[in-house]
């Protein structure tokens, strides 16, 4: 699957059926912020629960997705306004059309932070999938062509001399299910989901992402390129917000500088978001494991974009002429890495 011309125009229709693909924000508009219900969204959702949207100027709504690609398509249609996710084939392509900008980090791979794991289901592990070194030919999960999962998969499988065969399942609980039935064989993905998921048996834990890919940048902050351009106290009110709570979530989870009691106030209100469908004594063990570092005041790691730039345009996934300037506005916030 590529992101060129079909493709693209096909999302930007998506766009489209929803309203305009750069509106301009009316007056007093209350924010759209989109997430997914992961511990690597944590930033929003202390932002919003601790008042640091509202300190900064705004009342914030959150809208959730399951996918990458369908939050890219509402930002360039103007249902959300700021979202919080992983590069994608379908995010690169819209920013080429004009409608999205990456404006910050979010979620980082750290040496010495235990961060996201690559999976083997039961079935292929008991077959001899060990180790990264036997993952070529396997059948390795992902949502869809492009996104992050495809990255992953293919950087680190690459870097044994290894292809896998991918398997697009639209939805990370489909991939989960999928995993535990030994419908694929291997996956990667955040420790708050991969550590659960070993426990069961089901599945094992055969390396770390960080290993073939330091420092890479997992998630990124973006918004419609008519935010970025010509919205800019609203894009700075949001990502002061946003900051602040991505400041709490990082002394607290990561660097476990305010002690337990702090650590038990924030399990408790993530897990408003995350896990809600358990009861707080099993959700709790999950969210902790899941405490990687999100980047300080939301600096962009550009070594790492870049690289996920060229292998994507290396896979034919989007088109050979866009450029770091077509999709990164990195006036907002540090650029690190560079």
């Amino acid at each position: 699957m590529t992101f060129n011309r079909r493709q693209t125009l096909a999302l930007m229709g998506a766009a489209a059926a929803s309203g305009l693909a750069a509106p301009a924000l009316a007056s007093g508009k209350k924010p759209v912020v989109g997430a997914l219900s992961l511990t690597s969204h944590s930033g929003s959702f202390i932002a919003l629960e601790r008042g640091y949207f509202k300190e900064a100027g705004l009342d914030v709504e959150l809208k959730f997705f399951q996918a990458a690609q369908p939050m890219a398509v509402a930002i360039a249609s103007g249902d959300v306004d700021f979202g919080v996710t992983a590069i994608s084939g379908g995010l690169l392509s819209l920013a080429d059309k004009g409608a999205v900008k990456v404006i910050g980090g979010a979620l980082s791979e750290e040496p010495g932070i235990d961060g996201q794991k690559i999976l083997a289901s039961d079935a292929a592990y008991q077959a001899g999938l060990t180790s990264v070194a036997a993952l070529d030919g396997k059948r390795y999960g992902m949502t869809t062509a492009g996104s992050s999962f495809h990255y992953m998969g293919s950087k680190i499988a690459g870097a044994e001399g290894g292809k896998p065969q991918f398997v697009p399942l639209q939805k990370v609980g489909a991939i989960i299910g999928a995993l535990k039935s030994g419908q694929i064989d291997a996956w990667s993905i955040v420790p708050h989901i991969a550590k659960p998921l070993a426990g069961s048996g089901a599945v094992h834990i055969i390396g770390n992402v960080a290993d073939y890919l330091p420092n890479y940048q997992v998630t990124t902050v973006f918004t419609s390129a008519q935010n970025a351009s010509k919205e800019r106290g609203l894009t700075e009110s949001f990502l002061k917000g946003f900051g602040m709570g991505v400041s709490d979530y990082n002394a607290t989870m990561v660097d476990k500088q305010n002690g337990e009691d702090a650590i038990n106030e924030m399990v408790d209100l993530i897990h408003k978001y995350v896990y809600t469908d358990r009861p707080r004594e099993k959700a709790a063990p999950s969210i902790i494991n899941g405490s990687m570092r999100l980047n300080k005041d939301a600096a962009i790691n550009v070594a790492s974009v870049s690289d996920q730039l060229a292998w994507m345009q290396s896979e034919g996934l989007v088109d050979a002429g866009i450029t770091l300037e077509t999709f990164l506005d990195t006036s907002y916030v540090d650029v690190i890495g560079a």
